[in-house]
């Protein structure tokens, strides 16, 4: 694959879209001179949410065995396995991603992944750094979140890697809705010798 055509995948989630910030979301990622291959505006199933996070018993024992951890230590009460309240993250996820429509995104360009992960920011708000979309548009925290029994509030997704990128890409998309064309920026972009710059 050449470098220059390396894809990855972005949801702008309900916060985002409730809080009409779809327009300085993907302005912030055109910015950068990546190439917009792919959009829908639409509702997410159930189905596709679990297939996308794609999460197996392991990761919900992980994440369950914290939640008891944290549980005990507010002197809360433990009244199900951890592997359950593991699931229950994920059940939390997928009820708020199918909550309202989702704007849904291939973005591709060198280095795509990593450019989109960078401007993104972390995955908590709270700890996101200044610049990036979860620092500058939100507040929310992991703590507030469990508190209210909810997903953490943090505008958008996007993939970590290039692999889980073709693996959501496919789940959101079909091939023929990934466009193929040429951008003009792209010239600046990839032109090694810029010729046909001057006249």
């Amino acid at each position: 694959m050449e470098v220059q055509k390396e894809k990855t995948f972005v949801i702008i989630k309900q916060d985002g879209v409730q809080r009409s910030l779809i327009g300085e979301i993907i302005s912030r990622i055109e910015k950068t001179g990546l190439k917009l291959v792919a959009m829908k505006f639409a509702f997410a199933t159930e189905d596709q949410c679990w297939a996308h996070y794609n999460k197996d018993d392991a990761w919900f024992e992980s994440k369950g065995q914290i939640t008891v951890k944290n549980r005990e230590a507010m002197g809360l009460a433990v009244d199900k396995p951890a592997i359950e309240y593991g699931k229950d993250i994920m059940r939390g996820n997928v009820h708020y991603m199918t909550s309202g429509p989702l704007v849904m995104m291939v973005w591709q360009g060198n280095k795509a992944v990593g450019i989109v992960k960078k401007i993104v920011g972390g995955t908590e708000p709270l700890t996101s750094d200044v610049g990036t979309i979860r620092g500058d548009f939100t507040l929310d925290s992991y703590e507030l979140a469990n508190i209210d029994g909810r997903a953490v509030r943090n505008l958008i997704h996007c993939s970590d890697a290039t692999e889980e990128a073709e693996r959501e890409i496919k789940i959101w998309f079909t091939e023929n809705e990934i466009m193929k064309y040429r951008l003009m920026n792209e010239e600046i972009l990839y032109d090694v010798n810029l010729d046909g710059i001057k006249e």
